[in-house]
């Protein structure tokens, strides 16, 4: 792995000049103009502060950027992590989160050097996007006390959202004007524009100035930053025990997951956009080395960023420099306008993850799924998203893939079988080919045509069809299977039974048109040996013809 990843760095600066490090610098301060405001907000609201948020967009997107599986990836903090660390901050602290972030940083780097980064494409489209949609839900509703000014109490969104009740909702009339005029700021801003001056950068800009003119003193702000990338809060080795690695576990493993997940669906599809190879097991090491080096600084848990990577693309990146300049440029804004920054209404910073958790659902997914009625993804979509918001990730995700897999089983569990005579046309076509058939002699030989996997949820519905063949004048029967993908031991040992009592009232059966794995898989369980291998054709035609070759043979004998 080191090998390859040397010889991809000489590949990807192989013939490097002074115009390709300029587009790195412009495309590197373009994506640090996108995170800056990100970085503030998700840092925020993951329970920590603005501060945090900002360390973890330099760190690792330095540390991360050199080690990545590809010259494009932009990693930070992002929304949907964001979303499930409030709820483990709530409940064991900023330690606990670093401690998560840790031990998450070494299950990722194990990860990759086990190759595992192919395990990703096993999670469903639908389940993705339900969870993707989740989470948007949960920052959302995570937002609301700073967009409106509110307080709720209670640890994760639904149960603030709740507290409303009990508590009173009082809104901050002040925040809701800036967090509006952000919202629709950002909505209103041209597509064109922001792809050189992001929107976002701009309302928080416009937003902290109308603030300090009215004098909007009620405003809650993101307070004290301070210029050090090495934060007074972070990771307390002596605090680390059994007890707290045991409670840990559940979002240690929540925190691996999205991390590997986000990370490697990012890549997948920056490597199309840029038409460039990306390895997967790579980049899980990368993000590995990532978190665990992040909380000794005082940073939250990082993941590969779409929004930034796809805006870096886009920008001109040329090299894994670009992410390099996105660090620089972010922790010299945080040495030197940390007073500034200080000064950001938090109800602006809503406005954006608002926004922001809007454009995270993949809504050209959802309109497919729903628009063409695909009734699976669907259901697939719906499950996910709800568990996500009801749940946790690590079990929405769970549910998310046993769904898709028992909705998998009961869609192939669907067998087709149909029986039918040999027709006429087929009887000329086969005398056209030299072959002596007659009609009398074709109504002897029936043709019976399997659609569907053979396994063991559709053994009853095999048995039944099987049986309900109507062999009355039958002295030959052939069954073809060239709609059978796949067969395991149960769906295999109903058709041997069946094959063995339509033998018993002396028909002669014959198999055609097997794939080759469904074959190897006949030879392995007995069919083969049953039915005889000399009875097994490449299709229909040829078992016929040689039905008709053994009938003749046997009436001259």
């Amino acid at each position: 792995m080191l090998k390859k990843f040397i010889g991809d760095l000489k590949r990807e600066f192989r013939g490097y000049n002074g115009s390709r490090l300029m587009q790195d610098v412009l495309a590197g301060v373009t994506v640090a103009a996108v995170a800056l405001p990100l970085a503030l907000a998700f840092g925020v609201s993951s329970g920590a502060d603005a501060a945090a948020g900002l360390v973890t967009a330099i760190i690792g997107g330095l540390i991360i950027g050199i080690l990545g599986g590809a010259s494009f990836q932009i990693s930070g903090p992002t929304g949907a992590m964001s979303a499930i660390l409030i709820g483990i901050v709530a409940q064991y602290g900023l330690q606990g989160v670093f401690v998560a972030s840790l031990a998450a940083g070494v299950v990722i780097l194990l990860a990759g050097v086990l190759r595992l980064g192919k395990l990703v494409n096993l999670i469903p489209t639908s389940v993705v996007m339900g969870f993707t949609s989740g989470i948007a839900i949960i920052i959302a509703l995570g937002q609301v006390d700073n967009f409106f000014g509110t307080t709720s109490v209670g640890s994760s969104a639904l149960e603030k959202l709740a507290s409303y009740v009990t508590v009173g909702f009082h809104p901050n009339w002040q925040a809701v004007v800036i967090g509006l005029f952000v919202v629709l700021f950002m909505a209103f801003w041209p597509k064109k524009l922001n792809a050189k001056v992001p929107g976002s950068l701009v309302a928080i800009i416009l937003a902290t100035i109308i603030t300090e003119a009215a004098g909007f003193d009620s405003l809650a702000k993101v307070g004290d930053i301070p210029r050090s990338i090495l934060l007074e809060t972070r990771l307390n080795l002596s605090q680390i025990n059994l007890e707290m690695l045991q409670n840990l576990v559940s979002p240690i493993i929540s925190i691996a997951m999205l991390g590997m997940i986000e990370s490697l669906l990012c890549g997948a599809s920056a490597s199309r956009m840029k038409d460039e190879p990306f390895d997967a097991n790579r980049e899980l090491i990368a993000q590995g080395v990532g978190n665990i080096v992040l909380p000794f600084f005082g940073g939250v848990p990082a993941t590969a960023a779409i929004a930034r990577t796809s805006v870096a693309i886009k920008s001109g990146l040329q090299t894994r420099l670009t992410g390099v300049v996105h660090s620089v440029v972010l922790l010299l804004a945080m040495l030197l306008l940390s007073g500034v920054m200080s000064r950001l209404p938090l109800s602006a910073l809503a406005g954006v993850l608002m926004v922001t958790a809007w454009r995270m659902n993949e809504w050209h997914g959802i309109k497919t799924i729903f628009g063409r009625k695909i009734w699976t993804g669907v259901i697939q979509f719906m499950i996910t998203m709800a568990a996500t918001v009801v749940f946790d990730l690590t079990i929405a995700i769970v549910i998310g893939i046993a769904t898709a897999l028992v909705m998998f089983v009961w869609n192939a569990a669907h067998l087709k079988v149909e029986t039918v005579h040999v027709d006429h046309e087929r009887v000329a076509r086969l005398n056209r080919m030299g072959v002596s058939l007659t009609d009398e002699k074709a109504s002897g030989i029936l043709i019976t045509y399997l659609n569907g996997s053979l396994f063991f949820a559709n053994c009853g519905e095999l048995k039944r069809a099987m049986e309900n063949i109507d062999l009355k004048g039958c002295e030959h029967l052939i069954l073809s299977m060239r709609g059978v993908p796949a067969a395991d031991i149960s769906g295999v040992q109903t058709l041997m039974e069946a094959c063995e009592a339509i033998s018993k009232q002396g028909v002669c059966i014959s198999v055609c048109g097997v794939q080759q794995s469904v074959r190897s898989f006949f030879d392995k369980v007995g069919l083969t040996d049953q039915v005889g291998s000399d009875h097994f054709y490449g299709n229909a035609s040829e078992a016929l013809i040689d039905a008709m070759t053994r009938e003749h043979v046997q009436q001259t004998a």
